[in-house]
């Protein structure tokens, strides 16, 4: 008899790369049934079957906005429906694991039921809210708000059976709060090979003619969007046919919109209007010339290795990215096209450098490749397979 898998994540799935390949790889499996509560992304919840997964919206939608506050009464009504759900699930006994995906780690607490009678958690950490959120705060708040992350990131690990993280950065974090090390396995945040064709980008076409640069993801501050809206007016006068691609949304967008404005740039400029489902918006990207990936330099980008610079060097893009600790413990000057964090004229000289280069390009998206040798989804996904089967 299939085992009753049940993922909960506060995102929209539709659009969420990691979360999707994780319940579909595990859907793919005939001992499991995978189930997944997640937001609603329309004005009623559904309940509808994705790629093998069944998914249940709850009736919170995603906070877009700037209160923390806000963000934390969000997170709360989405826990108090997942809690629910998960209880009923247990009385039934028609759960058999729970898969939770951060943020935030407290939605652990949904299961909390099933864990007393003995159903495991994996809590699978996205991003680490201790780095994510030490510089939203200043003076004793912070040092406050701190303590507080701390207590519930050591709290929620100490619930969960296992722990996953998404590098080898975030594990050493992990563990060197203290968490144990043998319930932590590092799953990389890797393309599917099923939907990304892995270097079949074209560079037979003449240099700068329809140049397409595209940024995907979420708009907010700490990823740097405006920072190449800047850049992009910096070497205006110097490139012609650079057109610059912006699919996603977020809290930042109207400040990147207004950019635009004073700047005068509109019309290299492009928006979606909203975030755009992942099928679609990898047929968008599989067009561009240049992927460019902007964070800012925080204690949370230090730990991050961003999948859409993954994603972009999957389908054979060259990429531009900043010099922060993870990104350049995975990937060489050979391999990316670097500028240093916050810089915008260094920002502007690494976009203007692959512009000019086509020949560079090229070089930098094979040497890119080369991480794919190494670290492949369909590799580390046994490891996925191995972590259900021990706790199942």
């Amino acid at each position: 008899m299939a085992k009753h898998i049940w993922m909960i994540a506060y995102t929209n799935y539709s659009i969420d790369a990691r979360v999707r390949r994780e319940a579909e790889t595990i859907a793919s499996l005939p001992e499991y049934r995978v189930h997944l509560l997640a937001l609603k992304e329309t004005k009623e919840p559904r309940v509808y079957v994705l790629d093998g997964v069944e998914v249940h919206e709850l009736n919170v939608a995603k906070y877009r906005g700037g209160g923390n506050f806000k963000y934390l009464s969000s997170y709360m009504r989405f826990l108090i429906l997942a809690f629910r759900k998960c209880s009923g699930l247990a009385f039934k006994g028609a759960v058999d694991l729970i898969h939770v995906h951060n943020m935030p780690n407290f939605l652990v607490f949904a299961a909390i039921l099933p864990r007393c009678f003995g159903k495991k958690i994996v809590l699978d950490v996205h991003d680490t809210l201790i780095e994510t959120y030490a510089t939203k705060f200043s003076g004793i708040v912070s040092g406050l708000i701190k303590i507080a992350l701390v207590l519930e990131e050591a709290v929620c690990c100490k619930l969960a059976s296992a722990v996953i993280c998404v590098n080898e950065m975030q594990w050493d974090a992990l563990v060197g709060r203290g968490i144990s090390r043998n319930k932590t396995v590092v799953l990389m945040n890797l393309p599917d090979p099923r939907r990304f064709d892995f270097g079949r980008q074209d560079f037979k076409k003449p240099d700068n003619v329809n140049f397409k640069m595209v940024y995907f993801g979420t708009i907010t501050h700490r990823l740097g969007v405006d920072l190449v809206l800047r850049a992009l007016h910096e070497i205006r006068a110097a490139v012609s046919g650079l057109q610059f691609f912006i699919y996603g949304d977020g809290d930042g967008r109207k400040e990147c919109l207004e950019i635009c404005r004073e700047l005068g740039i509109g019309d290299m400029v492009q928006f979606s209007e909203t975030a755009v489902p992942l099928d679609e918006l990898i047929q968008k990207v599989r067009n561009m010339d240049l992927v460019v990936v902007p964070n800012r330099r925080n204690v949370a980008t230090d730990l991050m290795l961003p999948v859409k610079m993954l994603e972009g060097m999957a389908m054979g893009i060259p990429v531009v990215a900043p010099k922060l600790r993870t990104i350049e413990h995975y990937f060489t000057a050979d391999q990316v096209f670097y500028f240093e964090p916050e810089n915008v004229q260094s920002l502007a000289g690494a976009i203007l450098g692959a512009y000019q280069n086509r020949d560079g390009r090229k070089q930098k998206a094979d040497n890119a490749s080369r991480f794919f040798d190494k670290y492949s989804w369909n590799s580390q996904k046994q490891d996925l397979f191995n972590l259900y089967r021990e706790l199942v």
